[in-house]
């Protein structure tokens, strides 16, 4: 059959058409072999724009459609749509991209622009002429979702999706729900209470028919593809019996050991049966076998000898649940900076050194200390520092802004203030850019707040005049003064970096996402799809993608939410069409193929020993066509020849035209 390609060129406004000459590229296109029409015009993604290809595709008998435009990763899906409505096959459509790699890249020079972008279109051509019309198939979508973290990001997911009557599996390595929320006092702009905010969603969670809440777990292992996940979790024995347990308080009253609490940040101590905090959910404690003596040295029973309900089961082991899901959420949060390798500012060396989220448990009135500021020999400071960006952008630990520790300085010093201390905020730039913050700034300096805009070079103990005895000397420069100046006070708070948490790295293998340079995991695009992933079916919210505060994170929670129920009501899901495929008289069955598959979508058969592709599965990466010892794998749309003919035409016309 005659190929009779459509060529459409896209102006982007002045994206493209401001950097390069469309008129001479479209009249390129034009001219070349079996294309039957070429346009420009200054938004192909328009519905004008698109209104081109289908009328022409009706009109004019096309079957191959080439547009020229910006990254397929934005638009080739519309432009297939376009195609598909016009009763083309949807893969007859093949996109150049000349905007990333012709007018943002040779934007200072408007002919080579041009060239290149004749030399793309060519091989854009060459490329279109070689596909063949692939068969669309479907997948049927498991109706649960998993979500792992069950911070503020996991239960605000959680709820959105269960109050569409939908299940969910909500999983948390720690004991209990609520994650870095749930250590706060009270929220900025508005000073909020956190746990008036957070306690009714603990309950709504715990007392959701539609959600299964499987705590002081953790997931281990994830297999299969979007619609259809199977997930393993680890269920960590609690050594309680929940079912029985009414969360009395009995066994860690009596229990002898002490170690100190990591909730309250080292500042105060819990038992080794412990429950992390008043409004824990499950209402269930845990006991932590590293600590607990009748694991170290098996002569204690006295929680059980204790417990009124005999909810104490020492012979409780770990368990490994397995559950299937059509989509999951990760929110498992982040870590905060430890600032000891930042040796100059003291922490570790002196006691009244603390970091934020130390401040904000001692603050805090439900925290070790009532909510009473006290020093390390228990009087009260009357001054106090506090320095930003601490492990934030700074390019030795983390070159981003962590985003909420302007605000949370600003909060610390309102608390402060209150209580009739001076308060000096040490401060690169303050950044407060979210409703009511900006207000929330000039509130602070109305109410006396000292701020010094220049970065800290040193806390010291080392005292130069009468009046710094006793204190710590925080030296820092003044950039508004142009002086370095010294700052007695009594304690320092150092606003501590968010980053990624500790096994990110090993999330990222179970699940097979992509990481940022600053360790976060990777959105599929910042502004288009800010909590989809590479892999289709996994969502990331909240700050295991990025720091942010907690209004934000709720947002992007319920975006994310909106994203599974919309997967799950559909009830099928489109599957790639370019899969990988075996010719099985040339497959030798070596395995190669099976090894270099990051989805697991390749296996030998034992009994053929030849490759089999799980096309449900398979992605087209093209990983295992390209390390192929005997050629025996290809990829659909993707073969030798096509791509040979496309180098050599793109090679041939840019070499012509410089010339």
């Amino acid at each position: 059959m005659e190929k009779r390609v459509g060529v459409y060129i896209c102006h982007c406004g002045s994206n493209i058409a401001g950097y390069l000459d469309c008129e001479k590229v479209t009249e390129f296109a034009q001219s070349l072999d079996s294309v039957v029409i070429a346009r420009d015009y200054s938004f192909m993604c328009s519905d004008p724009g698109q209104d081109f290809i289908k009328n022409d595709i009706q009109e004019l008998g096309l079957n191959r459609v080439l547009v020229c435009s910006c990254s397929p990763t934005l638009h080739l899906r519309t432009f297939r749509e376009a195609c598909q409505t016009a009763g083309l096959n949807p893969h007859l459509c093949e996109m150049a991209t000349i905007r990333e790699h012709c007018s943002w890249v040779h934007s200072h020079d408007n002919q080579q622009a041009t060239e290149k972008a004749m030399a793309l279109v060519a091989a854009g051509v060459a490329r279109v002429l070689y596909r063949d019309p692939l068969e669309t198939k479907f997948a049927p979508v498991n109706p649960n979702t998993l979500i792992v973290g069950a911070g503020i990001a996991g239960i605000q997911t959680a709820l959105e999706i269960a109050g569409s009557e939908r299940h969910v599996y909500l999983v948390e390595r720690e004991p209990s729900i609520g994650g870095r929320m749930a250590q706060l006092g009270k929220t900025f702009p508005y000073l909020e209470p956190a746990m008036d905010i957070l306690a009714p969603r603990l309950e709504k969670v715990a007392s959701s028919e539609y959600i299964n809440l499987m705590t002081h777990s953790e997931l281990s292992e994830l297999s299969g593809y979007i619609g259809n996940f199977r997930a393993t979790i680890k269920k960590k024995a609690r050594y309680v019996d929940e079912s029985k347990c009414d969360g009395c308080g009995a066994c860690w009253e009596k229990c002898p050991v002490e170690v100190d609490s990591e909730f309250d940040r080292g500042l105060s101590k819990r038992k080794a049966i412990f429950r992390p905090f008043p409004e824990a959910v499950p209402n269930v404690p845990v006991i932590d076998r590293e600590n607990c003596l009748h694991f170290t040295n098996g002569d204690c029973r006295i929680c059980q000898e204790a417990c009124p309900k005999d909810a104490i089961d020492y012979e409780q082991k770990d368990e490994d649940v397995e559950i299937e899901v059509g989509a999951v959420i990760v929110s498992t949060g982040y870590d905060t900076f430890d600032p000891s390798p930042i040796t100059q500012y003291g922490y570790g060396k002196f006691d009244n050194v603390v970091t934020s989220p130390e401040f904000e448990r001692m603050v805090n009135s439900s925290g070790p200390t009532g909510g009473n500021i006290t020093l390390k020999d228990g009087s009260t400071p009357q001054s106090v520092a506090i320095i930003h960006c601490v492990g934030s952008r700074d390019e030795n630990y983390h070159e981003y802004c962590s985003r909420v520790c302007c605000m949370y300085g600003l909060k610390y010093a309102r608390f402060l203030n209150e209580m009739d201390m001076d308060v000096y905020q040490m401060y690169i730039d303050m950044r407060c850019f979210g409703k009511g913050h900006e207000e929330f700034y000039k509130q602070a300096g109305d109410e006396g707040v000292n701020f010094i805009r220049g970065k800290v070079a040193q806390v010291t103990d080392i005292t130069q005049e009468d009046e710094e005895k006793g204190k710590l000397i925080v030296v820092c420069e003044d950039t508004l003064l142009g002086s370095l100046i010294r700052v007695p006070v009594d304690m320092v708070i150092l606003s501590v970096a968010m980053e990624a948490r500790a096994d990110t790295d090993e999330m990222a293998r179970t699940l097979l996402l992509g990481r940022s340079r600053d360790g976060f995991f990777m959105e599929r695009h910042p502004k288009l799809d800010p909590v989809g992933t590479m892999l289709d079916g996994i969502f990331a919210v909240g700050c295991c993608q990025g720091p942010k505060d907690i209004a934000d994170t709720v947002a992007q929670a319920t975006g994310a939410a909106a994203r599974a129920i919309e997967l799950i009501a559909k009830g099928k899901v489109e599957m790639e069409a370019a899969t990988a495929m075996v010719d099985e008289e040339v497959c030798s069955g070596c395995g190669v193929c099976e090894a270099i598959c990051a989805y697991s979508a390749v296996e030998v058969d034992p009994r053929t020993k030849k490759a089999k592709v799980n096309e449900a599965i398979c992605k087209g990466c093209g990983a295992c066509a390209v390390n192929c010892p005997s050629k025996a794998m290809q990829l659909k749309n993707f073969s030798p020849k096509q791509l040979i003919d496309v180098i050599n035409t793109a090679t041939k016309e840019y070499a012509g035209l410089a010339s």
